[in-house]
């Protein structure tokens, strides 16, 4: 495959991964914009919940990453039951997994009043808390179905949803919130409905959709019914669903976890340092942690293309993977790198040179901007390493190479970033600018380790 007809491969998968993931962050920004011109009260009290759950959002995005590789394999292979089989797999897993995080977040929700927070704020926290709480459970299995449609090279349809899904929450804040003064658990609900509607949206264009009726689909359905038992003893519907040749199995479920795990951790452990150095941020003063919030937020527009083009090239990897075309494997992962490199020096320049513009949409305080534009080089500094450490971590989830993953982003992130982020900032006497000066040794690290890592797996699997 010629270098141009592989960029232009990841680029038709890359786009529409990269549009959702920006919508769903103007519908962040919405979201915080509309509870602040609510109530201050209400958006401290989302503040806190919303970081509550944000850590555990991110685990169980990471046990539903484990979908596309497996799939991916599967499909490229010609193996349409299996991949059949693992949508169930993945199904289950992703929702009995969600339903252990909920039953933890509910025990902490039991002892929320012990955790240090302002009393008045108890009562906006508690039903916002329930309703994200009942809402996670859909999320997981949209998670689940939007990895299954990625994995066989369908980015749109997924991207639709989450479009759809943007608008209705935008439309159902404002009538929650304001029009019927339900405020901050007005939010929550627009929240809930949306997750909840979804994964019924993914499923509804997965059995409508041209993909599974595709002749190599329907002869896998076929299957199914020809070999699904009629005798007494499989006589309800359950019964056949457990004795179909698409059930669910358990060997194909703990491959799912075991995959997905050592994602989750890794990618808590990198979420997590960020929160850290938010404290670290409160110590040393309000204008400080706002100046951290908006350069985060900016920050995140960078991230998001990065993590497009990673996906795309995943999707790609993992097909060439269950090919055995290794050496395809890694011309799409550098293939992917040069493009995330060319983003990321467009991205930085037009950053860099719009800071004096960004600043004032976010605040009206001269040294919170202040403060902004003087992160800006540090935010420059990272890129490269943000660009290495999401591309091939991306690649390693799509060869099925994870488990060192943990190992490297904990050194890269818990003995390394948040280490240097308090020193830097404390002992060094270097203040906000320290903390993210911190961050390019924390990502490069884990973008070195990862890049090694997936290179010596590549080399051996072109040897072997």
């Amino acid at each position: 495959m010629q270098r141009q007809a592989r960029i232009s491969a990841i680029f038709r998968l890359a786009y529409p991964i990269v549009i959702a993931q920006l919508g769903s962050i103007m519908q962040g920004w919405a979201d915080t914009i509309m509870v602040g011109q609510y109530g201050t009260p209400e958006l401290s009290a989302a503040g806190f919940v919303n970081n509550v759950f944000n850590l555990c959002i991110y685990f169980l995005l990471g046990i539903s990453y484990a979908t596309t590789p497996i799939v991916g394999n599967y499909f490229s292979q010609g193996k349409y039951a299996c991949v059949l089989r693992t949508l169930r797999e993945s199904n289950v897993v992703n929702l009995l997994v969600s339903l252990v995080v909920a039953l933890l977040l509910l025990i902490l929700y039991l002892n929320i009043d012990r955790l240090g927070q302002p009393a008045e704020l108890l009562p906006l926290m508690r039903p916002y808390f329930i309703v994200l709480l009942i809402s996670l459970p859909f999320m997981a299995l949209f998670n689940s179905m939007k990895q299954f449609f990625d994995a066989l090279g369908d980015t749109k349809t997924p991207m639709w949803i989450m479009i759809g899904s943007n608008i209705l929450n935008f439309i159902l804040n404002y009538l929650l919130i304001f029009t019927l003064d339900q405020g901050l658990l007005g939010a929550g609900l627009a929240t809930c409905i949306s997750r909840l509607l979804m994964p019924l949206s993914a499923y509804v264009a997965l059995r409508r959709g041209s993909l599974l009726r595709s002749a190599n689909f329907q002869q896998a359905a076929h299957t199914i019914r020809s070999t699904r038992p009629t005798n007494k003893k499989h006589n309800n519907i359950f019964s056949r669903f457990l004795s179909s040749p698409f059930a669910p199995r358990g060997e194909g479920m703990l491959s799912l976890l075991k995959l997905g795990l050592p994602i989750s951790i890794q990618m808590c452990l990198e979420a997590g340092s960020f929160n850290v150095v938010a404290i670290f941020m409160g110590w040393i003063g309000a204008a400080a942690l706002a100046a951290h919030q908006i350069m985060g937020t900016v920050s995140t527009l960078g991230f998001m293309v990065y993590y497009g083009i990673g996906a795309a090239a995943a999707i790609r990897i993992a097909y060439f993977r269950g090919q055995d075309e290794w050496d395809e494997v890694s011309k799409t992962a550098r293939a992917a790198l040069g493009m995330s490199l060319i983003s990321g020096v467009l991205i930085s320049l037009l950053i860099s040179l719009g800071g004096s513009f960004i600043a004032p949409i976010f605040t009206t305080s001269h040294h919170v901007a202040l403060l902004f534009l003087s992160f800006l080089p540090c935010f420059v500094a990272y890129q490269i390493g943000d660009c290495l450490q999401t591309i091939y971590a991306n690649a390693l989830r799509a060869i099925a190479h994870v488990r060192a993953m943990m190992l490297y982003a904990f050194i890269a992130y818990c003995l390394i970033s948040v280490p240097l982020a308090y020193v830097f900032a404390f002992p060094l006497g270097m203040g906000a600018v320290g903390i993210w000066w911190s961050f390019p040794f924390g990502l490069t690290t884990a973008g070195l380790c990862y890049y090694f890592q997936f290179r010596s797996c590549t080399r051996k699997m072109t040897k072997d």
